[in-house]
């Protein structure tokens, strides 16, 4: 297969005219070009020039030698890569005890998928339920305000994945493909093909909840075994003669003990009892920085208009997305996170008396509003205090959330132009807040800390320039979003095992090491493949 790269054609081209641009490309007649894929389209929205869709496309040809050497010099015509997943091995019949995978969010999913897939038939442990039980007692808090801290957006079969935007996409690098790898078997489990080969790919909640079934039915039907409700309450270690400790188990909190040397941490990054467990018992932990701010909701139309003009609509490029930062004059760093084209803003706390919010979309973008978060960046110097502190940081800014907005789980609110301007919010305008139980409006200063108001009062004029109407005066501020990543790392070395505890296994987002659906994926893949080279004795 032979591969071309940034071919460029108008947004509504004909699939002739596509076939037609890929002869010229290559200066070839149409005997010679067997078939053709599309393995990446993008666009190109740069405001007052034509919107153009961008191609990478691999191709069957005739003659493929003769024309990789006929475009040596040309760095958009290559071999198509190897994208196909590769198995590090497979498990030995003899192993003593099954691995235990701790959490089936994305990262938990794809390491209990690959080591089923590699035999090594796994134990997954879910504190939360289901999902369909899950997706019921979210709802007992959007519609009846009450928390069940067991069971909710953060904690359940999907993780904090399952109600969000469904997005596929990331920064990471990824010379293995492994991303691709999460993205097929996604497809396999019922999402639209079309994630494998658009640039921003998503799913939405509604799609996600079916996938996830389908592949936990795949795991068990390979060995694997998958309990929920079943908390980890402790670590079973015992002293290694190198100075290390090495892992023997877990303890749940029905008390049973389950013998494992192999164990992931795929933990959300809210399963803070976890962390003080693993703090008490010794494993190295160390804070890491992460972000604090507000969800914003416009009209997606405004979002839309902005971003593609006239093209706003087209079914191709669907709800418009953004990308914001602003360097603030007190040295902070404001941006957006986690933008929901078309969704809403979703109460989001796995504990009670307090508020957070998060955002969420169905694959159809098809609401009212846009959101994002729009938060500033933090470091350890702003909560010392050791590996907890940043846990002790994020209860106190929601806790006080909670109390502004009611002590009911409503979330407090303000609009743009107020919050900019210094003065409570008495009236909603045209933007109605999606957030349910429902928001609160006055003074969002209060909720956070001096220089992170600063920080943003001072971004949204600025973000005003970059899309016409960001700081409109009746745009929603909801408050808080702090859990926009862990705020620790359980750290690991290069083998992926912790640094002081030998069968451990730390991954995903909880551990630092992911920030999203297809990160968290790909490292699950990564520590599943540590996990069995570790087994086999194999690098």
């Amino acid at each position: 297969m032979l591969r071309i790269t940034e071919l460029r054609l108008p947004l509504d081209h004909t699939p002739e005219e596509l076939t037609a641009a890929i002869l010229q490309k290559l200066r070839i007649p149409a005997a010679d070009l067997l078939g053709c894929t599309v393995f990446k389209r993008s666009y190109d929205a740069r405001k007052g020039k034509p919107m153009l869709l961008i191609y990478t496309l691999d191709l069957d040809v005739k003659n493929e030698a003769g024309l990789l050497k006929k475009f040596a010099d040309d760095r958009n015509v290559m071999p198509t890569p190897d994208t196909g997943y590769h198995f590090v091995g497979q498990a030995p019949a003899n192993l003593p005890h099954r691995p235990i995978v701790i959490g089936f969010g994305p990262c938990g999913i794809f390491a209990a998928l690959i080591l089923a897939q590699m035999g090594f038939r796994p134990i997954v442990l879910e504190r939360g339920k289901e999902v369909r039980e899950r997706t019921k007692d979210t709802w007992g808090l959007w519609r009846k305000n009450i928390l069940n801290p067991e069971s909710n957006v953060q904690f359940g079969e999907g993780g904090a994945g399952t109600f969000s935007d469904g997005k596929l996409y990331s920064q990471i690098k990824d010379p293995k493909h492994l991303g691709r790898k999460v993205l097929t078997e996604f497809v396999k489990a019922g999402a639209p093909e079309e994630i494998l080969y658009v640039s921003k790919p998503h799913i939405g909640t509604f799609r996600l909840v079916g996938m996830v079934e389908t592949m936990r039915a795949e795991i068990e039907s390979l060995g694997g075994e998958i309990r929920f409700q079943q908390r980890v309450t402790d670590l079973l270690l015992e002293d290694g003669s190198d100075g290390h400790k090495q892992v023997r188990g877990v303890k749940l909190a029905s008390g049973e003990a389950l013998r494992s040397d192999h164990v992931v941490l795929a933990l959300g990054h809210s399963a803070r009892d976890t962390f003080e467990m693993l703090h008490e018992r010794g494993v190295f932990l160390e804070a890491k920085p992460f972000s604090i701010g507000f969800r914003v909701e416009h009209p997606q139309s405004l979002i839309d208009r902005a971003r593609l003009g006239k093209y706003a609509g087209h079914p191709l490029l669907g709800a418009a997305d953004y990308k914001l930062v602003h360097h603030a004059a007190n040295g902070r760093s404001v941006y957006s996170f986690c933008m929901c084209p078309g969704g809403t803003v979703v109460a989001a706390t796995s504990e009670e008396n307090r508020v957070v919010t998060n955002g969420m979309s169905q694959y159809s973008r098809n609401e009212r509003n846009a959101n994002a978060g729009i938060v500033v960046g933090i470091t350890p110097a702003d909560y010392p205090g050791g590996p907890l502190a940043g846990i002790a940081f994020q209860r106190a800014l929601e806790s006080k959330a909670f109390e502004l907005g009611g002590g009911t789980y409503e979330a407090p609110g303000q609009l743009v132009g107020d919050f900019v301007a210094g003065k409570p919010s008495t009236q909603l305008g045209s933007v109605e807040p999606s957030y349910k139980p429902g928001v609160k409006l006055g003074s969002l200063a209060p909720s956070l800390p001096e220089y992170a108001i600063t920080a943003m009062r001072e971004a949204f004029p600025a973000f005003d320039r970059q899309i016409k109407g960001f700081a409109m005066h009746d745009a929603v501020l909801t408050g808080v979003e702090t859990r926009t990543s862990s705020p620790l790392r359980i750290t690991r070395g290069e083998d992926c095992q912790s640094l002081n505890v030998r069968g451990l296994f730390p991954a995903g987002e909880g551990a630092g090491y992911a920030g999203g659906i297809l990160s968290a994926g790909v490292d699950g893949i990564k520590v599943a493949e540590a996990l069995a080279q570790q087994v086999l004795g194999t690098s």
